[in-house]
């Protein structure tokens, strides 16, 4: 699911059109954390969430697949990890995190979630440049496209 901001109509139709679910909520213009509580809430009956930027389009399909493999064996937090040790994105909860995950508001995202459980984080080693990689910028999107 993507969460978007309400009246972002032609992100919406476009996110759509490729086979995503999309969420409209006026809760994104109170940040990262309160856009995460919205898909969350939305989402009652999911047994957990990958959290994935919108701003990180390089992510390999199957580190997904591993952080959610890893879920589904029964890891509170999943994370994607290279081999020095440091950690990138997407990062992912169990339900039994709901609650803390529904609490979220701001724009410090899941962080602090991640800080009280930073023991229960299953490290999932992956060759994936892609999980560092943020667009935030033209010249970054042209370097991306580029290579």
């Amino acid at each position: 699911m993507a969460v978007v901001p309400t009246g972002a109509t032609k992100l919406a139709a476009l996110l759509e059109s490729s086979g995503c679910e999309v969420l409209a909520t006026d809760r994104t213009s109170r940040g990262m954390g309160a856009s995460l509580a919205a898909a969350v809430e939305s989402t009652a009956s999911a047994d957990g969430w990958i959290v994935a930027l919108g701003d990180m389009p390089a992510i390999r399909p199957e580190t997904i697949a591993r952080i959610a493999g890893a879920l589904a064996e029964g890891a509170t937090i999943a994370a994607p990890f290279d081999a020095s040790g440091r950690r990138g994105h997407p990062v992912g909860f169990s339900r039994s995190l709901r609650a803390e995950l529904l609490a979220l508001d701001g724009d410090i995202g899941a962080r602090p979630v991640l800080e009280r459980h930073a023991a229960s984080v299953v490290a999932v080693t992956v060759d994936d440049a892609g999980i560092f990689v943020d667009i935030d910028t033209g010249d970054d999107l042209r370097r991306l496209t580029s290579e």
